[in-house]
Protein backbone atom coordinates (compact mmCIF):
# COMPACT_ATOMS: atom_id res chain seq x y z
CA UNK A 1 0.00 0.00 0.00
CA UNK A 2 2.80 2.39 0.92
CA UNK A 3 4.57 1.57 -2.34
CA UNK A 4 1.46 2.41 -4.35
CA UNK A 5 1.01 5.70 -2.53
CA UNK A 6 4.68 6.54 -3.09
CA UNK A 7 4.37 5.86 -6.82
CA UNK A 8 1.20 7.95 -7.04
CA UNK A 9 2.89 10.78 -5.16
CA UNK A 10 5.87 10.71 -7.49
CA UNK A 11 3.60 10.67 -10.53
CA UNK A 12 1.67 13.60 -9.11
CA UNK A 13 4.86 15.60 -8.56
CA UNK A 14 5.92 14.93 -12.16
CA UNK A 15 2.53 15.98 -13.53
CA UNK A 16 2.45 19.14 -11.41
CA UNK A 17 5.98 20.03 -12.44
CA UNK A 18 5.09 19.54 -16.11
CA UNK A 19 1.95 21.67 -15.76
CA UNK A 20 3.96 24.34 -13.99
CA UNK A 21 6.50 24.37 -16.85
CA UNK A 22 3.73 24.67 -19.44
CA UNK A 23 2.20 27.54 -17.51
CA UNK A 24 5.51 29.39 -17.21
CA UNK A 25 6.22 29.01 -20.92
CA UNK A 26 2.70 30.19 -21.79
CA UNK A 27 3.04 33.29 -19.62
CA UNK A 28 6.48 33.96 -21.09
CA UNK A 29 5.02 33.69 -24.60
CA UNK A 30 2.14 36.05 -23.82
CA UNK A 31 4.52 38.57 -22.28
CA UNK A 32 6.81 38.37 -25.32
CA UNK A 33 3.94 38.86 -27.77
CA UNK A 34 2.61 41.83 -25.79
CA UNK A 35 6.03 43.51 -25.97
CA UNK A 36 6.07 43.13 -29.77
CA UNK A 37 3.11 45.49 -30.10
CA UNK A 38 4.11 48.00 -27.42
CA UNK A 39 6.71 50.76 -27.84
CA UNK A 40 9.59 51.35 -27.71
CA UNK A 41 10.68 49.36 -30.74
CA UNK A 42 14.31 48.39 -31.10
CA UNK A 43 14.57 48.29 -34.89
CA UNK A 44 18.29 47.60 -34.87
CA UNK A 45 17.80 44.48 -32.78
CA UNK A 46 14.91 43.34 -35.00
CA UNK A 47 16.96 43.72 -38.19
CA UNK A 48 19.98 42.05 -36.61
CA UNK A 49 17.81 39.13 -35.47
CA UNK A 50 16.20 38.78 -38.89
CA UNK A 51 19.62 38.60 -40.53
CA UNK A 52 20.89 36.06 -38.00
CA UNK A 53 17.80 33.86 -38.07
CA UNK A 54 16.84 34.19 -41.72
CA UNK A 55 19.67 35.14 -44.04
CA UNK A 56 22.49 33.33 -42.23
CA UNK A 57 20.37 30.18 -41.93
CA UNK A 58 19.64 30.06 -45.65
CA UNK A 59 22.72 28.01 -46.66
CA UNK A 60 22.13 25.18 -44.20
CA UNK A 61 18.38 25.11 -44.86
CA UNK A 62 18.92 25.22 -48.62
CA UNK A 63 21.50 22.43 -48.66
CA UNK A 64 19.36 20.29 -46.37
CA UNK A 65 16.32 20.76 -48.62
CA UNK A 66 18.34 20.10 -51.79
CA UNK A 67 19.73 16.77 -50.63
CA UNK A 68 16.44 15.77 -49.02
CA UNK A 69 14.54 16.39 -52.25
CA UNK A 70 17.08 14.42 -54.27
CA UNK A 71 17.06 11.49 -51.86
CA UNK A 72 13.26 11.55 -51.74
CA UNK A 73 13.06 11.26 -55.54
CA UNK A 74 15.41 8.26 -55.54
CA UNK A 75 13.48 6.52 -52.76
CA UNK A 76 10.09 7.10 -54.37
CA UNK A 77 11.34 5.86 -57.74
CA UNK A 78 12.84 2.75 -56.14
CA UNK A 79 9.66 1.99 -54.22
CA UNK A 80 7.33 2.85 -57.10
CA UNK A 81 9.24 0.55 -59.43
CA UNK A 82 7.93 -2.42 -57.43
CA UNK A 83 4.38 -1.51 -58.45
CA UNK A 84 5.09 -0.01 -61.89
CA UNK A 85 4.32 3.44 -60.46
CA UNK A 86 7.57 5.29 -61.23
CA UNK A 87 5.61 8.12 -62.84
CA UNK A 88 4.35 9.41 -59.46
CA UNK A 89 7.78 10.73 -58.49
CA UNK A 90 7.05 14.42 -59.34
CA UNK A 91 3.75 14.45 -57.46
CA UNK A 92 5.04 12.72 -54.32
CA UNK A 93 8.24 14.79 -54.18
CA UNK A 94 6.19 17.98 -54.44
CA UNK A 95 3.61 17.09 -51.80
CA UNK A 96 6.20 15.50 -49.53
CA UNK A 97 8.48 18.52 -49.56
CA UNK A 98 5.77 21.17 -49.32
CA UNK A 99 3.53 19.51 -46.75
CA UNK A 100 6.03 17.79 -44.47
CA UNK A 101 9.73 17.52 -45.18
CA UNK A 102 10.35 21.14 -46.16
CA UNK A 103 8.82 22.74 -43.05
CA UNK A 104 10.02 20.06 -40.63
CA UNK A 105 13.61 19.99 -41.87
CA UNK A 106 13.78 23.78 -41.88
CA UNK A 107 12.32 23.91 -38.38
CA UNK A 108 14.77 21.37 -37.02
CA UNK A 109 17.71 23.16 -38.65
CA UNK A 110 16.54 26.42 -37.08
CA UNK A 111 16.22 24.66 -33.72
CA UNK A 112 19.75 23.30 -34.03
CA UNK A 113 21.31 26.53 -35.23
CA UNK A 114 19.23 29.42 -33.93
CA UNK A 115 17.65 28.10 -30.73
CA UNK A 116 21.00 26.98 -29.35
CA UNK A 117 22.62 30.28 -30.30
CA UNK A 118 19.90 32.38 -28.70
CA UNK A 119 19.88 30.31 -25.50
CA UNK A 120 23.67 30.43 -25.17
CA UNK A 121 23.80 34.16 -25.87
CA UNK A 122 21.08 35.16 -23.40
CA UNK A 123 22.28 32.69 -20.76
CA UNK A 124 25.79 34.12 -21.01
CA UNK A 125 24.37 37.61 -20.65
CA UNK A 126 22.57 36.47 -17.52
CA UNK A 127 25.70 34.84 -16.05
CA UNK A 128 27.81 37.93 -16.74
CA UNK A 129 25.05 40.18 -15.28
CA UNK A 130 24.46 42.02 -18.53
CA UNK A 131 20.70 41.49 -18.14
CA UNK A 132 20.90 43.10 -14.70
CA UNK A 133 22.72 45.99 -16.36
CA UNK A 134 19.84 46.40 -18.81
CA UNK A 135 17.40 46.63 -15.93
CA UNK A 136 19.66 49.20 -14.26
CA UNK A 137 19.54 51.27 -17.46
CA UNK A 138 15.70 51.11 -17.41
CA UNK A 139 15.61 48.72 -20.40
CA UNK A 140 13.15 45.85 -20.21
CA UNK A 141 15.04 42.61 -21.06
CA UNK A 142 11.89 41.07 -22.53
CA UNK A 143 11.45 44.07 -24.79
CA UNK A 144 15.12 44.28 -25.81
CA UNK A 145 16.11 40.60 -26.02
CA UNK A 146 13.04 38.42 -26.47
CA UNK A 147 10.53 40.43 -28.53
CA UNK A 148 12.88 41.20 -31.47
CA UNK A 149 14.00 37.57 -31.74
CA UNK A 150 10.45 36.23 -31.56
CA UNK A 151 9.25 38.70 -34.19
CA UNK A 152 12.19 37.84 -36.45
CA UNK A 153 11.43 34.14 -36.13
CA UNK A 154 7.76 34.62 -36.99
CA UNK A 155 8.67 36.60 -40.11
CA UNK A 156 11.79 34.95 -41.51
CA UNK A 157 11.25 31.23 -40.92
CA UNK A 158 8.15 31.04 -43.20
CA UNK A 159 10.28 32.64 -45.90
CA UNK A 160 13.01 30.08 -45.26
CA UNK A 161 10.44 27.30 -45.48
CA UNK A 162 9.15 28.63 -48.79
CA UNK A 163 12.66 28.82 -50.22
CA UNK A 164 13.43 25.37 -48.82
CA UNK A 165 10.33 23.91 -50.48
CA UNK A 166 11.40 25.28 -53.85
CA UNK A 167 14.99 24.06 -53.45
CA UNK A 168 13.80 20.63 -52.30
CA UNK A 169 11.54 20.26 -55.32
CA UNK A 170 14.45 21.44 -57.50
CA UNK A 171 16.66 18.76 -55.96
CA UNK A 172 14.12 16.09 -56.85
CA UNK A 173 13.79 17.61 -60.32
CA UNK A 174 17.52 17.49 -61.09
CA UNK A 175 17.89 13.93 -59.81
CA UNK A 176 14.84 12.79 -61.75
CA UNK A 177 16.02 14.43 -64.98
CA UNK A 178 19.67 13.38 -64.87
CA UNK A 179 19.44 10.01 -63.12
CA UNK A 180 15.94 8.65 -63.62
CA UNK A 181 15.23 9.70 -67.21
CA UNK A 182 12.20 11.97 -66.66
CA UNK A 183 11.18 14.56 -69.24
CA UNK A 184 11.76 18.08 -67.77
CA UNK A 185 8.56 19.64 -69.14
CA UNK A 186 6.39 16.72 -68.04
CA UNK A 187 7.98 16.68 -64.59
CA UNK A 188 7.35 20.40 -64.03
CA UNK A 189 3.78 20.15 -65.33
CA UNK A 190 2.96 17.26 -63.01
CA UNK A 191 4.45 19.15 -60.08
CA UNK A 192 2.48 22.34 -60.73
CA UNK A 193 -0.77 20.54 -61.49
CA UNK A 194 -0.62 18.38 -58.36
CA UNK A 195 0.10 21.06 -55.75
CA UNK A 196 -2.86 22.93 -54.30
CA UNK A 197 -2.96 26.34 -52.56
CA UNK A 198 -3.80 24.64 -49.26
CA UNK A 199 -0.51 22.72 -49.44
CA UNK A 200 1.49 25.95 -49.73
CA UNK A 201 -0.55 27.71 -47.05
CA UNK A 202 -0.06 24.86 -44.58
CA UNK A 203 3.69 24.91 -45.27
CA UNK A 204 3.97 28.63 -44.53
CA UNK A 205 1.79 28.35 -41.42
CA UNK A 206 4.06 25.60 -40.15
CA UNK A 207 7.06 27.80 -40.83
CA UNK A 208 5.56 30.64 -38.78
CA UNK A 209 4.73 28.33 -35.88
CA UNK A 210 8.10 26.59 -35.99
CA UNK A 211 9.93 29.92 -36.06
CA UNK A 212 7.99 31.10 -33.03
CA UNK A 213 8.71 27.87 -31.14
CA UNK A 214 12.43 27.90 -31.96
CA UNK A 215 13.03 31.49 -30.90
CA UNK A 216 10.73 31.28 -27.89
CA UNK A 217 12.49 28.22 -26.48
CA UNK A 218 15.88 29.84 -26.95
CA UNK A 219 14.80 33.00 -25.14
CA UNK A 220 12.94 31.16 -22.39
CA UNK A 221 15.74 28.81 -21.44
CA UNK A 222 18.31 31.58 -21.79
CA UNK A 223 16.36 33.82 -19.43
CA UNK A 224 15.88 30.99 -16.93
CA UNK A 225 19.38 29.51 -17.07
CA UNK A 226 21.39 28.61 -14.03
CA UNK A 227 24.57 30.32 -12.96
CA UNK A 228 28.00 29.50 -14.31
CA UNK A 229 29.21 27.65 -17.39
CA UNK A 230 27.19 24.58 -16.45
CA UNK A 231 24.00 26.63 -16.41
CA UNK A 232 24.73 27.99 -19.90
CA UNK A 233 25.36 24.49 -21.25
CA UNK A 234 22.22 23.09 -19.64
CA UNK A 235 20.10 25.95 -20.97
CA UNK A 236 21.44 25.42 -24.50
CA UNK A 237 20.81 21.68 -24.41
CA UNK A 238 17.34 21.98 -22.92
CA UNK A 239 16.29 24.67 -25.38
CA UNK A 240 17.18 22.55 -28.43
CA UNK A 241 15.50 19.46 -26.99
CA UNK A 242 12.31 21.35 -26.16
CA UNK A 243 12.23 23.14 -29.53
CA UNK A 244 12.70 19.92 -31.51
CA UNK A 245 9.99 18.04 -29.62
CA UNK A 246 7.52 20.93 -29.79
CA UNK A 247 8.17 21.44 -33.51
CA UNK A 248 7.39 17.78 -34.24
CA UNK A 249 4.29 17.89 -32.03
CA UNK A 250 3.10 21.13 -33.65
CA UNK A 251 3.69 19.60 -37.08
CA UNK A 252 1.38 16.72 -36.23
CA UNK A 253 -1.33 19.04 -34.90
CA UNK A 254 -1.17 21.45 -37.84
CA UNK A 255 -1.20 18.59 -40.36
CA UNK A 256 -4.26 17.15 -38.63
CA UNK A 257 -5.96 20.55 -38.64
CA UNK A 258 -5.37 21.16 -42.36
CA UNK A 259 -5.75 17.69 -43.82
CA UNK A 260 -7.98 15.74 -41.45
CA UNK A 261 -10.71 13.81 -43.23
Amino acid sequence: MNLVLTLIARLGRVVLAAMGSVGRVALFFLSSVSHIFRPPYYLREIVYSMLGIGWLSLPVVGLTALFTGGALALQIYSGGARFNAESVVPQIVAIGMVRELGPVMAGLMIAARVTSSIAAEIATMKVTEQIDALVTLSTNPMKYLTAPRLLAGLITVPLLVGVGDVIGIAGGFFVSIHNLGFNPATYLKNTVDFLEPLDVISSLVKGCVFGGIATLMGCYYGMHSGRGAQGVGQATKSSVEAAAVLILAANFLITGAFFSV
